[in-house]
């Protein structure tokens, strides 16, 4: 039998979206002060300022909380009356540390696609049904949150490497379901420190799509780039040509192997990829360059379209030897964009088909964000970019 949808959000929040603090305590942060005021709003019966003959109070300022959870300590200001007796439930719902609390905001994020489902979640964390415009702002405020990061400034560093890489989401679209390119550029900077700078869904990898990218990423202030890792993508390739002219370009040694192994027979798979891996084993370009005629003409008889695609491709990947060796290993290949693109995949696949773009970015931006900021606590860089100033 199909899993139901919600079935699929449900495994999702089960699985944990989020696993470091951060952009989940602020979204606990946002949500539980618009649940106090919505709480405070019925208590009083009554809206802020609204003159009404059966008012419940007055409001009497504010009074700080704090909460602790696994999340973080979280603060909140707690609304107070004149006369007296108001007493959040969420306080008492789920105490000062209480898992549930945490799985209540992981659920927003997951099924924050449209007012219904966004209300369900806010009932179970107030007790009582939320009006339209609290949910509304709720939606309104975790996506706030999410573009902050999305279009925040890139301008205090140099970006020296950048690695981009796309995957594919279902969405529904327009009444039907279109296939959804999800587009990643990840930085690397003069520190040696990795940041995810950029992500954004468009209908393909087109130049026009890719454009818009880099376009976006030079308006936030991204400059100094040296060399961009990515595949042989068309699109990729003609938009790095007119947003980033003159910059080194490295193609992705795992994708040129995918490629060949696609014009290979399976059971020639072993000896094929031994003997692709031969061809960067060299400390120059020069001799990489003569194993892969070696190797080229090897299978010349055999996959002759292979050959001839392999001596036209492996120059691109080869642009990385004129680095440090220390160096290389990072950058041959968008191997760090691959383990990312397999922890989004672990997620996004519950969820079957996103009902909406809007869902679909919400769900991939939370999840980016948070991992840029375990990136940003790790203590070890990336690169030892030490050994590229010794080079110079």
């Amino acid at each position: 039998m199909a899993m139901s949808k919600s079935k699929a959000q449900e495994e999702v929040v089960g699985q944990g979206l989020f696993v470091e603090p951060g952009l989940l305590a602020q979204l606990i942060a946002q949500q539980v002060q618009l649940v106090l005021e919505e709480q405070l709003k019925a208590h009083l019966g009554a809206e802020r300022y609204e003159r009404s003959d059966g008012r419940a109070g007055y409001r009497n300022g504010y009074k700080p909380r704090r909460m602790r959870t696994a999340a973080g300590e979280l603060s909140f200001q707690v609304p107070q009356v004149r006369e007296g007796g108001f007493r959040p439930s969420v306080f008492e719902r789920y105490q000062r540390s209480d898992q549930a609390l945490i799985a209540m905001m992981q659920e927003m994020v997951v099924k924050g696609v449209s007012t219904r489902q966004v209300g369900a979640v806010l009932e179970k964390l107030a007790g009582f049904e939320p009006s339209a415009a609290t949910v509304s702002r709720a939606m309104a405020e975790l996506d706030e949150c999410i573009a902050a990061f999305r279009t925040r400034p890139l301008n205090e560093s140099e970006w020296i490497y950048l690695l981009i890489d796309a995957r594919y989401e279902r969405v529904r679209k327009g009444g039907k379901i279109v296939s959804q390119a999800v587009l990643v550029v990840v930085g690397i900077n003069a520190e040696g420190r990795r940041e995810i700078l950029s992500y954004a869904l468009g209908d393909s990898e087109s130049e026009a799509t890719w454009g818009e990218v880099f376009a976006d990423l030079k308006r936030r202030g991204v400059r100094g780039v040296e060399m961009v890792v990515s595949d042989a993508h068309r699109g990729i390739r003609a938009a790095l040509g007119k947003h980033f002219q003159g910059v080194a370009w490295q193609r992705c040694r795992v994708h040129l192997m995918r490629e060949m192994l696609g014009k290979a027979h399976w059971r020639d798979y072993k000896e094929l990829i031994k003997d692709l891996r031969s061809i960067f084993v060299p400390e120059d370009a020069a001799a990489c360059r003569a194993v892969a005629q070696e190797v080229a003409a090897k299978w010349q008889a055999k996959l002759p379209k292979l050959s001839a695609a392999l001596l036209d491709g492996v120059d691109d990947c080869l642009t990385v030897q004129c680095l440090p060796r220390e160096l290389r290993r990072r950058l041959h290949s968008t191997n760090l964009l691959e383990r990312l693109m397999r922890t989004l995949k672990t997620r996004t696949q519950k969820v079957l088909i996103f009902p909406s773009e809007a869902s679909c970015e919400r769900l991939i931006g939370a999840m980016l964000m948070e991992l840029n900021e375990t990136w940003q606590s790790e203590e070890k860089r990336y690169l030892n970019v030490e050994a590229r100033e010794r080079q110079r």
